[in-house]
């Protein structure tokens, strides 16, 4: 539970487009069907009958359906390469969305809005003018128009100058919509983790890692800075002592009660921080490490996340909230974001919430001096965020304490 952080402030910019009741000429050489057949991937969908490819199947009786309930879901279509992208139709079915925005993409990672809107009223959105291009058009649908339900689209087409692409790029693959229950996905965000907590994307590395960082939590150790003066660090030699008793760190649980709560050493110097190093070499406290991680931080995280309607880098950035603040702090964090935007299981927009939810966070790491560097909010999870690459897609880059980071396609 450590570190520092900067901050980028303003929130999402959102561009919105003429509205719909205004007739504007889109111009024939904006009119090849540039998505027909096309690949088409979803966040989640009701059956087998209402799969994603539906809505470039030219059927109008077919239609894709999302699972039921409230909170964000996409669908996206591959055009197959780098096109312009000028115009978007949808027909939504009865499950239309009220808010939602239609974004392009180079690579299905990172996306950009060409249109936006808070007052859809499902029919037939006949977009134009929108300037885009990319491979790939995406569809977040963010609040329902009905109370119930999830969403739906009959047809999604994408129209262009001309059929032929402006260039071929390799599209990512993987899970797309999986949260970090999914494995790969945990792993993206440990590695998120690390490169704040621990200056490297190599998690497993900082087993051994201890030291006073001076933010007055006493001995800061381990896979997610365990605490001599938080509990946390008390609780992981207990559990590792329940599963080994004869270990080399047993001797110094009763000064580890004496100290926890405070940043003091008394009774751990100087042997502590090589008896800690010595057993971190032991696979019994290396698991015993990532399952307290786990327990303590990750479980709970992620379950409040999901609850909230988070996809997976929501998930993450109340990961990390926690790694720093704890659970606890966690939940301080969420409630002043929640009195800023509505979460999307309520019916608010992911991008909008998760703004809020970061300008919480920073505004609570600056309360602290030793973590008043807000950059592993700033130049990491919220370039994330304005990316709008909500599913945590590599290729991912970023930034943390000024050092880059890089994480490749999935």
């Amino acid at each position: 539970m450590r570190r520092r952080t900067l901050a980028l402030g303003a929130g999402i910019s959102v561009l919105v487009c003429v509205p719909l009741a205004v007739s504007i000429g889109a111009g024939a050489a904006s009119d090849v069907l540039i998505s027909r057949d096309r690949t088409a991937v979803a966040s989640s969908v009701r059956g087998s009958q209402w799969v994603a490819g539906k809505v470039t199947d030219a059927d109008p009786a077919s239609r894709w359906a999302s699972t039921d309930g409230p909170g964000t879901q996409w669908v996206q279509v591959d055009l197959g390469a780098i096109r312009k992208v000028d115009r978007v139709r949808l027909r939504w079915d009865d499950g239309f969305a009220r808010t939602y925005r239609v974004q392009t993409s180079v690579d299905g990672a990172n996306w950009t809005d060409v249109y936006a809107t808070r007052s859809g009223n499902g029919g037939t959105d006949d977009l134009k003018r929108l300037g885009g291009s990319g491979r790939f058009v995406r569809v977040l649908a963010i609040q329902r128009g009905r109370a119930t339900g999830g969403y739906s689209l009959a047809e999604v087409k994408a129209y262009g100058p001309e059929a032929t692409p402006l260039r071929t790029v390799t599209p990512v693959s993987g899970a797309l919509a999986a949260g970090l229950d999914d494995g790969r996905k945990k792993e993206i965000a440990l590695e998120l983790v690390s490169s704040a907590e621990n200056s490297t994307l190599d998690w497993r590395s900082a087993y051994s890692y201890i030291e006073d960082i001076g933010d007055g939590r006493g001995y800061t150790a381990g896979l997610v800075g365990f605490c001599s003066g938080t509990s946390d660090m008390l609780d992981l030699v207990n559990e590792y002592t329940r599963r080994k008793p004869q270990n080399v760190l047993a001797p110094y649980l009763p000064a580890l009660r004496t100290v926890d709560g405070s940043d003091s050493h008394a009774g751990l110097d100087p042997g502590f921080p090589t008896a800690w190093r010595a057993a971190a070499r032991d696979p019994i406290f290396q698991k015993a490490q990532e399952d307290e991680r786990d327990w303590m931080y990750f479980d709970p995280a992620v379950r409040m996340a999901r609850a909230d309607g988070l996809r997976a880098l929501g998930q993450f950035a109340y990961f990390d909230a926690a790694v720093m603040h704890g659970v606890s702090g966690l939940r301080g964090i969420r409630s002043s974001a929640l009195r800023a935007a509505k979460a999307p299981s309520d019916g608010g927009d992911e991008i909008a919430y998760l703004d809020a939810f970061l300008d919480a966070r920073a505004a609570e790491m600056r309360t602290e001096e030793a973590h008043s560097d807000t950059s592993r909010v700033d130049t990491g999870q919220r370039v994330l965020l304005r990316r709008a690459n909500l599913d945590l897609i590599g290729p991912l880059t970023w930034k943390v304490y000024g050092d880059t980071y890089r994480i490749a396609a999935d």
